[in-house]
């Protein structure tokens, strides 16, 4: 069961010395995933909590990785219609090159109408454009000469291909996941509803000749309640979760490493 918290790059705590702080904590405690999150454009009646202050994850991901030699570095997610297919092929070959191979990336449609508008995106086109774009990064990673728009070019470096797990409600994300991923980040579910999906899609990978997937619930453990975090993380590794992201706030890497060290425990008493 991997454990993994927001490293965030939201609101008062995504300055460059908390970030610094937080991931060099996180790295040698023993944490296994660092996740940041994805919004380009808030309008102001949806900034309360972050101000509307988003640093970049892809950016705050590369950041990390040059401080980091342990932690796995996620994005959940990273919101596919929102940026062009290849500038992202090549901000995470980049990013999975200069990590040494420790890059994990959450692909999601979207929701927020908003940013969509600020963007001139076709809302109603982003599961295409998440399908296409998926593909695309696909063929990247399988080739040294990719062509794009009817020209020819090399995709270099191209590391090992990152994780790729897609969030989403399960009847979108299971099937995207079975043919276009690695495995779901599900979200607001609990472990019977997980037990569900999760079977559906190991049935789903298995047929398609895919290992079992990786299922990583954004789910927020009740830390003041070691025992009840800990019988918490058991229900959902029964019910087909291989980790969790905790999406816990924290104002300083003091209170960041007291979550850490809560959640670490509670994965002992779990058993994992």
């Amino acid at each position: 069961m991997r454990m993994g918290m927001f490293l965030r790059n939201s609101g008062p705590a995504s300055t460059r010395s908390t970030i610094t702080d937080c991931a060099k904590a996180a790295d040698t405690m023993g944490i296994d995933d660092l996740w940041v999150l994805d919004h380009i454009a808030i309008p102001p009646d949806e900034a309360e909590g972050s101000g509307g202050r988003y640093v970049d994850p892809l950016a705050t991901l590369a950041f990390a990785a040059g401080m980091t030699s342990h932690v796995r570095l996620g994005v959940s997610v990273l919101i596919a219609p929102y940026r062009a297919a290849l500038p992202t092929a090549k901000w995470l070959a980049s990013i999975q090159e200069l990590s040494g191979g420790r890059l994990c990336v959450g692909f999601g449609v979207g929701w927020m109408a908003a940013e969509f508008n600020a963007l001139g995106v076709d809302r109603t086109r982003r599961g295409v454009i998440t399908d296409e774009t998926l593909r695309f990064i696909h063929q990247c990673f399988a080739n040294d000469e990719v062509e794009l728009n009817g020209q020819r070019f090399l995709f270099k470096p191209r590391p090992q291909r990152p994780t790729i797990l897609i969030g989403g409600a399960p009847e979108n994300a299971i099937p995207r996941a079975a043919e276009l991923a690695d495995g779901w980040m599900p979200m607001n579910l609990d472990a019977a509803q997980i037990r569900e999906h999760a079977t559906d899609l190991s049935a789903r990978m298995s047929a398609a000749g895919k290992p079992k997937p990786e299922i990583i619930p954004l789910i927020h453990l009740p830390l003041d309640d070691i025992g009840a975090a800990a019988e918490r993380l058991r229900e959902l590794g029964e019910a087909g979760a291989t980790g969790i992201d905790h999406p816990g706030r924290y104002s300083d890497v003091n209170e960041f490493s007291r979550n850490a060290e809560s959640l670490l425990e509670a994965k002992v008493r779990a058993g994992y």
